[in-house]
């Protein structure tokens, strides 16, 4: 039921006024709570009058002082209150088209939703917005958004998109930008198609509304082997790649002179394919794209430096690093890191491939249950297995819960039974690596 409220926070503004799980938020000084960005804009006056329907459809009225900003302390059962608006482009380097049959029914759900960037940090492509919801980002000051840009040219990005209405996404990033929205944007980029002097060209576009639009990250596309029927597309090779990175290069080190950042940054992918080393920490300022796989590498890197000495010298044990195919002679890296302060633990890094999707799939965080399972089967593997985080779709659990999930519904637990081993989750940062380690060595 829409609105509903899940959960109240203990010794809470609304614990004390009585309000329950089961009653439902109508409105707040008279106006209707549509969903949560309405809620939390109207929540931030002092002086509240909240319409309340308890669960046996009295209507209360309740009235509360309180500071400037403090939350009242209820979860919704929907967090966003209403549905998600659903992305109504057809973009041809869709992932989401590209999965295979007979997943669960939310990984089909393409959202395009300004809420659930400002709240979660998705994407959203602007395309699928009316003009109220466009006003309404700039009454409500929804910022920071993230915005899938892909390209700046009108007619190329309406082909991209295969959406007729995709091609105004220039005209709305500076009226967002000229009412102060912050905005991060992300490029997937198509050899042949959005590359080279393209991707100069948005990029470029896109820097004229810095620093409203705070950062570019450009990625690669990913081709599964699940494209019946779907527009050919190429993969970037060693020599594309390299193509890209000496394009962008020039690029950033005009933006450096000229605002003392980067401002687009490429992914790590670009960088292993190609062969050329990864920038270091500084190039990165802070991760803040770490999610489209900006900097990860490098921050795993210097993660693993700064924790190392940490290690204990003393302790026995063996463990198993699960990686995908990209990153495989880093972890070695870091494996042999590792042994070198202490010989007497077992490290083992497996590369898991990815028949799911197709092996031309190679980062870890799109490895699925049975393919780990399918290929450490046939392996030695130590007492304890060690997945990152980002494998699983429901985030990382400090406590290891069982209930976390990969993308095809495998659960820790399915993979510990499977494997007869522990299997213990480790922040895709490295940050914990070094701790759990420690906690599962033997005294020698």
């Amino acid at each position: 039921m829409k609105n509903e409220i899940s959960k109240v926070i203990p010794n809470s503004i609304a614990e004390e006024v009585d309000i329950e799980v089961g009653d439902r938020l109508l409105r707040i000084n008279e106006n209707d709570v549509k969903d949560i960005i309405d809620y939390k804009f109207l929540i931030t006056d002092e002086v509240l009058l909240l319409e309340v329907e308890k669960k046996d459809g009295e209507i209360w009225e309740i009235e509360i002082e309180k500071d400037y900003d403090e939350d009242l302390g209820i979860v919704f059962r929907e967090g966003i209150i209403d549905k998600p608006m659903t992305c109504h482009n057809d973009c041809i380097f869709c992932f989401i088209d590209q999965l295979p049959k007979g997943m669960r029914e939310t990984l089909y759900f393409k959202d395009d939703d300004s809420r659930l960037s400002f709240l979660q940090g998705n994407f959203l492509t602007l395309t699928n917005m009316k003009e109220e919801d466009i006003e309404r980002i700039i009454k409500y000051k929804i910022s920071p958004i993230n915005v899938s840009v892909h390209t700046t040219n009108p007619e190329l990005r309406v082909r991209m998109l295969n959406n007729r209405f995709a091609g105004k996404i220039y005209d709305i990033l500076k009226r967002l930008s000229a009412a102060g929205i912050k905005m991060n944007t992300q490029i997937v980029c198509c050899p042949g198609i959005n590359d080279g002097e393209e991707l100069v060209s948005t990029i470029e576009d896109l820097y004229r509304l810095y620093p409203n639009v705070n950062s570019v990250a450009v990625v690669p596309l990913g081709i599964t082997k699940h494209r019946e029927g779907l527009k050919k597309l190429n993969l970037f090779t060693q020599e594309t790649s390299l193509n890209q990175i000496n394009l962008v290069k020039e690029l950033q080190k005009k933006y450096y002179e000229e605002s003392g950042t980067p401002f687009v940054r490429l992914s790590d992918e670009f960088y292993i394919v190609s062969g050329e080393p990864l920038p270091d920490s500084e190039h990165y300022q802070g991760f803040e794209q770490i999610e489209d796989g900006v900097g990860m590498v490098t921050l795993l890197k210097d993660t693993i430096d700064t924790t190392l000495p940490d290690l204990k010298k003393d302790g026995v044990g063996s463990f198993t690093f699960v990686t995908g195919a990209l990153v495989y002679p880093e972890i070695v890296h870091i494996k042999d890191k590792i042994q070198r302060l202490n010989n007497n633990i077992n490290i083992t890094v497996e590369e898991i491939p990815n028949k799911f999707f197709g092996e031309t799939i190679t980062v870890t965080g799109l490895l699925t249950g049975i393919d780990i399972i399918n290929t450490l089967k046939e392996r030695e593997v130590g007492e304890y297995i060690i997945i990152p985080d980002n494998v699983l779709r429901k985030g990382y659990e400090l406590s290891n819960s069982d209930k976390a999930i990969l993308l095809d519904d495998y659960t820790v637990e399915d993979l510990s039974r499977e494997l007869n081993r522990k299997v213990i989750i480790c922040d895709f940062t490295g940050d914990d690596l070094i701790t759990i380690i420690n906690e599962h060595l033997r005294e020698d």
